[in-house]
């Protein structure tokens, strides 16, 4: 189930459809990953993320870090994508992990090429040893706002 639950900014027409969002999440973003803990506020850490349209998101993390036990512990996350420039504009996913198994080498290497290019991707991959995880989260809600649409 994929819902748009943007309902402050429907009326508005600040809500991006459905074909913008999921092109706009699969653009070149730096994340802001938000983990559930406990009765503390959520973690919010930016990660590297990859995404196809349709598809789920796809983090990397290593096996041993805090937020990687605490998914696990919550079974889902949230993920955020902004733009920093103007127009501002951002879409928040947020669903369930589907997948949580170990990463391999492509994975790494697919993950740093995304960010920082061929040669220095696959240096980062080189030197980014084992011990890392691939988590998928399959978006079930989605919440976008694009200030683009306010005209002028």
């Amino acid at each position: 189930m994929r819902l748009d639950t943007t309902k402050g900014h429907e009326m508005s027409g600040l809500t991006m459809p459905e074909d913008e969002r999921q092109a706009f999440l699969a653009g070149m973003h730096v994340g802001v990953m938000g983990i559930a803990d406990g009765d503390r506020g959520p973690l919010t850490v930016p990660v590297w993320y990859d995404y196809e349209p349709g598809g789920d998101v796809i983090v990397l993390t290593g096996v041993d870090s805090r937020k990687y036990r605490l998914a696990t512990a919550a079974g889902r996350f949230s993920l955020c994508a902004q733009t920093e420039d103007l127009p501002y504009r951002y879409v928040m996913v947020e669903g369930p992990i589907v997948d949580d198994r170990p990463a391999t080498h492509a994975d790494s290497l697919s993950m740093a090429v995304r960010y920082l290019g061929e040669e220095l991707g696959a240096a980062y991959a080189a030197n980014s040893g084992d011990g890392s995880v691939r988590l998928a989260l399959r978006p079930e809600r989605w919440y976008s706002v694009d200030y683009g649409k306010l005209g002028g």
